[in-house]
């Protein structure tokens, strides 16, 4: 089983690391997308704020392109 990730604003993911997610603070979009590039091979599911899920999906390698060997990704709610 694989790691669970956080990508997104401090206010909207830091909670999530009480439940034993690994959270990445990001508050701009430089920092998005250096996080989700370096996300670790045994990262099997990301929690991303909706705003962040813009910008990875803006990116066309990042997020958009499905495969066995990328996460799977999550949006929260605004």
């Amino acid at each position: 089983m694989g790691t669970v990730t956080a990508i997104g604003a401090r206010t909207k993911v830091a909670g999530l690391a009480l439940a034993g997610v690994e959270v990445h603070v990001a508050e701009n979009p430089e920092a998005i997308r250096r996080i989700w590039r370096e996300l670790a091979p045994t990262v099997s599911m990301v929690i991303v704020t909706a705003e962040a899920a813009e910008i990875l999906r803006a990116e066309p390698t990042a997020a958009t392109e499905a495969g066995p060997s990328r996460p799977l990704m999550v949006v929260m709610p605004r």
